[in-house]
This record gives structure tokens, sequence and C-alpha cells, in this order.
């Protein structure tokens, strides 16, 4: 059956004027139109009467090519006192914390200054910003920038709940608080730009930073992505979504290669990405790490100058995500050293390079002063910079009002909408025989769990001097005839093994002092001839992943031998061995003690070892590379063996005294830090395994920002509660939640997968050409997306239609009634989801188009409506355009991707 495509179209932007500016602006000084400058008047630039577009042109045709180079190169990093004249030149930007260490050292600091760092902050910046503006040739100022990606990452700011959290909450409205929040303290500190959001698709729970996300759909990355860009861009703060495009590869593995055509990623990675510059307006975008077909995404001309700055008309600045323009020659082979990474990133569309500091400009300097880059390239990349800098209104207020930075501090219009968010967040899993809400009058409850105590808030947060953990916000909401008896329970990480440290070794450097071992370095794998070089190191844990040693050992081909001596604190039995990517061997006291020299895979090998107190042993390691990405640890388990027994032991006891046990328990995870097993590390589950077997009611808390399978425990326990990483009112916002003041109606972003077997696993998938089944395990997912549970109950009914057909062009209603069933008041998300019937290409067998979250009393009902809109019709067909296929489209509501509650279709003539 042929059916007509009818092209849907937003219709056509025009060119930004700025791009074809230099001929115009030619033109008009040609006719007298514009006065340049002269000895008795300000340069043009500095005029705030003029059009920003001429402003950028005068200022440009005065820059030097250092001048312009500086411009195009932000760093982590600052002006320090005595070193003002290294940044005579100017530069685009810089980051900078004040002390973001830990709570101790933060408390020590407030007791001095009750106003804390960030007037601190606000006064270093005006200071940094005076030196570039009045002592720098032509005092461009510069752009202060820094993360926000669930609060502004800096001391004394509010901590919301993570991103992952955020869209977990499926609601726009506490979303925009939130946002609206961020980007106010961020606009009263001076931060003029953000490296925020993350929109990548969480396409793999494996991934380390999925909690940075806003889940795995396209629709709903886009949406709470929008709102976080316009929360800023509306108060004139720059955003930079990240990262472009789609670092997350085979395996759930960070920054991976990808290979994804152009007709996938229009359908996914970049329905987000577009979404952000077409409706949200963000100025900027930061590179991702990985390559695309081949080519880093930070040097990508595709990528950045046809796609991004050609077919969707970008015209803010690019930046690289920190260190990746010389990746490309360290990590991807595509370039010959740093001046040639520049040269390709700049020419093939990046604008602006991210390194961490100020003395790298001296690897990327060169290819802008020596002709390897044109100087049209150059002057584009430097008037999207001049264009947020001008926009910004840094030439006319460059200054910030430090009066205003007190006002937000531990403001209470934020922290009350921290908690708002972090209550819609939680996801109530599971709930039999109604064991949660929790009476508060229990004589006795126990506490399980380090995470309950901890207050993990997620990556890239702030230290938070108010946050209350799980623990607190127990013990705050109980009765005082209510007992809480905390056990910390055995941790979610149990080493059975450190690095040996530097004060157990002695050795003889050329100088004859003790200094750990010395290490001989050869040019070759095979220990053969004279080394390269030697040298002391302190203790053997090393990871030489982007570099060999030493540059003058190659990458990829050399080895190690370590001698020295090491001497044992105590008369015992130890395991003693090494860690690392195989091609090692171990020798005490002259004897071969593990022998793994043949290069396998990566291994951890311990052997039992009787040492005598203080007696010394004499050490040989010897390491071979012949790959690179080198991993080598000596490692014990001197001081680290911990009974675990006696930990899950302290927290039966506890449990055995209480009437309800609540474990919070948690996952590692992170940037850099991705999941093969998606299981809770350590000996947690066995723990709630041991606990569950006392006949006690059991209620699980899980502390993290992605999937977690439970197919070992989850049968044997009675309620189980998402709580992610949900910021610094956790444990108040988990207490309203777990004793019924607040009932949750949280749903999943992301597929809880039944085991890593599945993955990737999404609802967000193309038809199959046979089944979606394992022979030894079913296809279907633990929890689905959108899945959530509440304390009350909810039906749906009565579908029906504005029109039962449509056409290409009109938008149609869709009606239907939600009633609370239950006896308690709650919220309900209902979810549309929309399936195209028949089509020329294949789509996904579902699709999020809309959501809302409802608040209904109970026995009360409400009648509700989606508007279907072209665009939710739409699909990119072979020519990679954006069409209506006329047809018939199935439209289905429900509480989750699975629960689909009601079902009919539409025509579309």
């Amino acid at each position: 059956m042929n059916r007509n495509k009818i092209k849907h179209s937003a219709g056509a932007r025009s060119a930004p004027a700025i791009l074809a500016l230099p001929l115009f602006f030619t033109f008009l000084v040609a006719l007298g139109g514009v006065k340049i400058c002269n000895a008795q008047s300000i340069p043009l630039y500095k005029n705030p009467n003029q059009p920003a577009a001429l402003r950028i042109e005068d200022l440009l045709q005065r820059m030097t090519p250092e001048e312009k180079f500086w411009q195009l190169f932000m760093i982590h990093d600052e002006i320090k006192s005595g070193e003002e004249e290294k940044y005579k030149s100017g530069i685009f930007g810089l980051q900078f914390r004040e002390d973001l260490g830990n709570r101790e050292a933060t408390q020590q600091m407030m007791a001095h200054d009750t106003l804390g760092s960030p007037l601190a902050y606000a006064r270093k910046c005006n200071a940094i910003q005076r030196y570039l503006i009045e002592r720098s040739r032509l005092g461009i100022p510069a752009i202060f920038f820094e993360e926000a990606l669930h609060g502004l990452l800096q001391y004394n700011a509010t901590v919301f709940p993570q991103s992952i959290a955020i869209a977990s909450t499926f609601d726009t409205t506490v979303a925009r608080q939130v946002f609206d929040a961020i980007s106010t303290e961020t606009k009263v500190y001076g931060i003029r730009q953000v490296l925020s959001p993350v929109i990548n698709l969480a396409s793999d729970v494996r991934w380390g930073r999925v909690e940075e996300t806003y889940g795995e759909d396209p629709f709903l990355s886009a949406v709470m992505g929008n709102a976080f860009i316009q929360a800023f861009e509306t108060k004139n703060i720059i955003t930079t979504p990240k990262h472009f495009v789609a670092n997350v590869g085979e395996g759930g593995r960070d920054s991976y290669p990808i290979h994804f055509s152009e007709l996938y990623l229009m359908q996914t990675d970049f329905v987000p990405f577009q979404s952000a510059f077409e409706k949200a307006k963000a100025r900027s975008v930061m590179t991702s790490y990985n390559s695309l077909d081949g080519a880093p995404c930070t040097a990508n001309n595709w990528l950045l100058n046809k796609k991004l700055k050609g077919d969707w008309n970008f015209t803010g600045f690019v930046i690289s995500d920190a260190g990746a323009t010389g990746g490309a020659n360290v990590l991807h082979y595509t370039a010959r050293d740093y001046s040639d990474a520049t040269a390709k990133a700049i020419t093939n569309g990046l604008d602006v390079i991210l390194q961490t500091h100020f003395d790298h400009y001296k690897l990327f300097s060169p290819p802008f002063l020596d002709g390897s880059i044109k100087q049209d390239i150059i002057d584009n990349a430097v008037r999207r910079v001049l264009r947020a800098k001008f926009e910004l209104g840094l030439f006319e207020q460059p200054y910030i009002d430090t009066s205003e930075v007190i006002k937000y501090y531990h403001n209470a219009r934020h922290i009350a909408a921290a908690k708002a968010a972090a209550l819609k967040s939680m996801v109530l899993l599971k709930n039999e025989n109604k064991a949660l809400p929790l009476r508060k009058n229990l004589g006795t409850i126990a506490v399980i769990g380090s995470d309950a105590a901890e207050l993990r808030m997620g990556g890239y947060s702030a230290v938070s001097m108010h946050g209350v953990s799980a623990l607190d916000g127990i013990s705050n909401k109980v009765g005082a005839n209510t007992k809480i008896m905390y056990s910390k329970g055995v941790n979610r990480i149990y080493e059975t093994y450190t690095v040996i440290d530097t004060k157990y070794f002695s050795g003889l450097t050329a100088e004859g002092k003790a200094n750990g071992l010395r290490g001989m370095y050869f040019a070759n794998p095979d220990l053969a001839g004279k080394p390269a070089f030697e040298r002391m190191d302190g203790q053997i844990n090393f990871h030489w992943t982007l570099y060999p040693p030493d540059p003058i050992l190659p990458l990829d081909f050399y080895s190690v031998r370590w001698t020295g001596n090491l001497k044992v604190p105590v008369s015992a039995k130890l395991k003693i061995g090494l860690e690392g990517n195989d091609g090692f061997k171990l020798y005490i006291n002259k004897k071969l003690v593990i022998d793994k020299w043949l290069k396998q895979s990566y291994s951890v090998v311990l052997e039992d070892y009787e040492f005598i107190k203080d007696k010394i042993y004499e050490i040989k390691i010897e390491f071979k590379e012949t790959v690179g990405n080198a991993h080598i640890k000596l490692i014990w388990n001197y001081g680290v063996a911990e009974n675990e027994d006696e930990k899950i032991n302290a927290a039966i006891q506890a449990a055995m005294q209480a009437d309800a046990v609540i474990v919070v328990a948690g996952i590692e995870e992170g940037e850099f830090r991705d999941r093969a097993l998606l299981s809770l590390p350590g000996n947690q589950e066995e723990m709630i395994i041991k606990l569950a077997a006392n006949g006690k009611p059991i209620v699980v808390v899980l502390s993290g920002g992605s999937a977690i399978t439970m197919s070992s425990w989850i049968d044997k326990v009675d309620a189980v509660v998402m709580n992610w990483y949900n910021g610094e009112q956790t444990g108040n916002a988990l207490a309203d939640v777990l004793f019924g003041d607040y009932n949750p109606a949280g749903r999943l972003p992301i597929t809880f997968p039944q085991h890593e077997g599945q993955l990737p696993l999404s609802y967000f998938h193309k038809p199959t050409g046979r089944g979606d089944d394992y022979y030894n395990l079913s296809g279907l997912p633990l929890f689905p997306f959108g899945f959530g549970l509440s304390y009350t109950s909810f039906e749906y009914s009565d579908l029906n239609f504005s029109k039962n057909e449509t056409t290409t062009v009109d938008t149609t209603q869709v009606f239907f009634t939600v009633k609370n069933t239950g006896t308690k008041d709650g919220e309900e998300v209902v979810q549309l989801y929309i399936r195209d019937m028949l089509s020329s290409i294949s789509q996904p067998v579902i699709a999020l188009k809309g959501f809302m979250r409802v608040p209904l009393k109970a026995g009360e009902s409400k009648k509700l409506s989606f508007n279907i809109t072209p665009e939710m019709l739409s699909m990119i067909d072979d020519k990679i355009q954006r069409v209506i296929e006329p047809g018939e489209f199935r439209i289905m509501i429900g509480a989750s991707s699975r629960d689909l509650k009601l079902k009919g279709n539409l025509m579309v003539r």
C-alpha cells in the first residue's frame, strides 16, 4: 500500500545577519555611515549605542592573532596574584571554585565568615574582571562559567535532586521551579555560562553517567532539557547542553565509538539537541569525547559544520569537553600532535577549546599563529564568542553586585523547591500487603545501611551544609515514643585488599636516601638492555592510559622492574599480590610468588605469605605493556580485612528488636565509573536476604542514579522505594513518603532490566524480525519505563476523540476520565503513547508523546485530554526529512509503557 508523504515543516529560517556582516560593515564604512574611532572618541566596540554586529566587527579588526586565540580558550583556573601579566591578551573565560572540600573544612571556614564563600567568590570574580577590562589591551571581559547540573557547583548553593530524579517527577512545573532556583543562584554569583544540562539519552543503564541524564526517552529528555535551558537563557545565562553526541557506546561504556546512521540519530539522540537549539534557544553546546563514524566529535565536520551549523542554523558557539581537543591524537589517533589536532578541530567546527590549566595554551596556540587554520575560520569562531559577550552585556555591566549574593544563601523558597522535587521524584516499586506507609507510633524502627546516614547526592554536586540524611529525616518524623535503632551494616564497597602504602617501603635513591621502590623503565617489553631511565616510585599504583610512564617511552611498548624492601608492622599470614592488566611477576626474597607474565586479561592475584614483624623483605616486581592502557598495583590485605559477618549480625540484632526495618542500600557509579554488574555492590544483597529471613517487615530504600537488578532479594522484602540522589532535602522528603504524609507518584524514566544479559534494553525500540525473548530468560524488563506505584488506585475510562479523522496540519484532542478509586488522595502520572500503524520506515513499537501529573482526591474523577498535534504524528523518512504519512495511528493512554489502560485509533488523511 503506497501512502503519499506530506512534508511537515516549521518554516524556513533566514541565515543570521552576523555571519554575513563583514561585507555589510565594509559597505557602511565606505559610505561614511560608521565612524570607527579617532583619538578623541571611544572605540566603536565600546559604544553601547551601536549595534552589536558592528561592535563585533570593529573589535575583531583590532585583535592580534594572539588575542583571537585567547578568546577561543577557556580554562578551569583563575588569575592568581602575581600572575596577572599572563592574561594580558585576555581570555574567553574562567572556572574556579571556593572551598568545595569536605564538610569539616567548610564548617571551619563558616566559623570565620558567616556569609560563607559566595561573597568571596563574587569579589574574586570582580577583581579578575577588573584586571581584564582595565589592564588587557582591548579590555574584553571574561565569561565566568560553571557546572549546574542539579544545583550550582559552588559552596553554599542549594543542592537539588539529580537530573534522573527530576525526570522521574514527570512534572514540568516542579522541574521549572527547580531550574528557576538554580538559574537565580547562578545569576547572583555572576556566572554567565553553565556547562549543563546533560541531554544524552540513557540508552544503556550500565553507563556510569545515567544519573546525569533525563532518561532513555527522546521526548522526555527534550521536555526536561528545554525547561532547564529556558530557565537560564531567559535570565541571559548561556546554557551548554552536552555531550554532542551519543557518548555512551557498546557495553554501556562511556565515550565509546559510535557508528549510528543519520536516520537513527535523527530519531533518537539528535531529538533533545535539535529541540534545545531550535525551541529552547541554547547558545552553546559541548562536544563529546567519543568518535562518530571514525571522526572525533570534537573535530567532526559532518556533525558540527554540516548538521549543527548548517542544517540546524546554530549561531552559538561550540566548546570541547575538557581536554578533548588533544584527545584526537592521544585517544583517537587521528592527528599527528596537538597542533594538528587543534587545526582539525577548529577547521571542522569547534569554536572554543576547554582545558584544565593555563599552561596548556602552549599546546594549542601554534596553529592559530602559523597559518595552519584559515583566518576566516578563526574569525568566524571569534565572532560567535564576541557575539555572546555582547549579548550578555558584559561590556556594559561586567561586575557582580555582591549585595545580591547573600540574599540567596540558604534561601527558603529554594529549599522548598528542593523538597518538592524530591517528594515528586520518589518511585514506589513494590508495596506488598500495604507495608507502606509506616505508622509513626511504632515502638521501634531499625534503620540499616551506610547510605541512611551518608547523604550521597550524586555527581557534580556541591557540598551542602544543610543536608538532611535519611536517618535524620526518619528520626525527626517519628513520635517521641518511637525508638530508632541504627546499624551501619555492610559497606557498599567491600575492600579485601588495598595498595601498599609508601611508609612500608625502603629503597635507595642515587643520593642514598630511602624512598619507596626503585623503578627501572625499559623501552621494550622484555626488560632487556639498559633502562631508558630510573626513578623512585613511592607506591605501585599506576594507570597509564593516555600517556606512557614518561615521554621517552613508547605509549604501548615498555616494561618496568621495581626493587626495594618491605617492612611489615605485624607478624601474620597476609595476602599480598598484584592487580592489573596481566604481564606481571612478584618476587619476595628472590622467590617467584606470582607469575602472570602472559598478556591476557585484567586480574587480581593474591597469595598467602607468612610475615614476621619488623623483618625486611626484598621485593621485586616486573611488569610489561605491549598494547597501552596499562594498570598495575602492588596490594595486600593488611589493615583492611573487616568481618562482614559481624556487621550483618549487628544489623540482624537491631532488626530483631524492631517492629519494622528500613534498609537504605546504594550503588557506586559516576563519570568514568560504568558498571558491568547492576546488582547492589559489596555484601548488601546478602545482608538484605538475611534480614528478610527473620520475618520482620522489610522496606528497602535504594540510593542511586540508574537501574538496579534485584532478582536475588526482591521477592523476600515487602516494599521497595527508588530514592535516587535526592539532594539536600532527601531525608525530609523520604520520611514524608515512608510515613504517608506524601503519596508517591514518581515514574521510572529508564527501564530496569531483570539481568545484565538483556542490555541494552529500552521501551523505545523498533519491532523485531521475530521475537523479544531468550531461551533462558524473558526479554521483558523487571520494571518498565514509566512505572511507579501509589498508596491508592486509579481507574481509566471513556476514551474518545474530538474527531476520529484529522489532517496532517490539524490538531485534534483525545479525551478520557481518570478516577481515584482508593481511599487516599494521590497523583496519577498519565502517559500518552502513539504508534504509527503503517510507515515507510520502521518506527518504535511505542513512543511517549505526552504526560501529565494529575492530583485526585479519594473518590474523585477528572475528565482529561491531550492535544494530538501534527508534530506528534511526524517521523523522519529515508530522505532525512520530517514528514507525516497519512494513515492510521494507535493512540494509547496508561500508567506506564506496559500498563496501557485505553486505546483507540486515529485516522489521518
